[in-house]
């Protein structure tokens, strides 16, 4: 089957090895890991890097293509792109739609407490993830996952199902659309500083979830001992001292620091600082210093 494909390369490289043609690739970053290995195998001219979709349009259609397919384009793919290929254009997603719609959707399945996830092939629409679903794989979410560690785990999955329905469609047996419900739907956008910034007097279980959903970037931030700190791992916890009030901070007698939340406390392992123009990594003990450089 001829394929225009979009995103991150190894996606690309896998369709090809499963015997597709790929007829035109847009590259998504210009340093993804592939690239080079990509146009060894298609030619420079069947490869662009970081492509306007808009304007590559009629190059597209002169490729031909059968299918259009994307993996990991984060931007919206123009109807003259979609409309290029008679089968349409189909990616996979990240969640399982139709909850957590959007950009960060691995970040809002920790934040909210999902006990398992996974990734969704659907139709590409104008509307972001909104098109019928082709076919789902779910994982169950491990609580000591960070997001990143979480993204990692869906990557497999993620690209067994393109590839599954990208041969689906070669045999002539495409999945059968299923419409969203829309009365399940949930975004997942960006998260801001305002949600980052951390709030002791919030359950310390909502607490350590967040810093594990934003690490290791963005990362939930606080105040430690006058610096401001982004965390990057985080514990609940019940051994907290009493004497402490919310969002107080002191240094455990096994050296571990630990901030009174809303009920209970946090430990806190790892994070960073800004350090004369850079950033500086933290781990359990020098944030313990930290506290302690304040406390005498």
């Amino acid at each position: 089957m001829r394929i225009a494909f979009v995103g991150l390369p190894l996606a690309a490289l896998l369709l090809a090895q499963d015997g597709h043609t790929i007829v035109w690739a847009g590259i998504c970053r210009r340093d993804a890991i592939g690239t080079r290995r990509l146009k060894k195998l298609l030619g420079d001219d069947r490869v662009v890097v970081v492509p306007d979709l808009a304007k590559s349009a009629r190059a597209i259609r002169a490729a031909k293509p059968d299918l259009i397919v994307s993996w990991f384009w984060t931007k919206n793919i123009p109807r003259s792109v979609r409309e290029a290929a008679p089968l349409g254009a189909f990616g996979v997603h990240p969640s399982l739609l139709p909850r957590h719609r959007g950009p960060d959707p691995t970040f809002w399945a920790i934040d909210s407490g999902d006990r398992e996830t996974g990734v969704t092939a659907h139709m590409l629409e104008d509307e972001y993830d909104t098109g019928a679903i082709l076919g789902q794989k779910r994982i169950a979410i491990d609580p000591s996952w960070s997001a990143w560690r979480l993204a990692k785990k869906l990557d497999r999955p993620s690209l067994a199902l393109l590839r599954e329905t990208a041969l689906a469609y070669a045999r002539g047996e495409p999945p059968t659309p299923r419409g969203q419900d829309e009365a399940l739907a949930t975004e997942a956008p960006a998260p801001e500083d305002e949600l980052l910034e951390i709030r002791w007097a919030d359950p310390a279980e909502k607490i350590a979830r967040r810093v594990r959903a934003a690490s290791p970037w963005p990362g939930a931030f606080t105040e430690v001992a006058g610096t401001v700190v982004t965390l990057t791992s985080a514990r609940a916890t019940d051994d907290v001292p009493r004497a402490l009030d919310q969002g107080e901070a002191c240094v455990r007698g096994d050296g571990v620091v630990v901030v009174r939340a809303g009920d209970g406390g946090v430990e806190l392992l790892a994070g960073r600082i800004e350090y004369d123009d850079a950033e500086r990594e933290l781990d359990a003990n020098a944030l313990a210093d930290l506290v302690r450089a304040t406390a005498h």
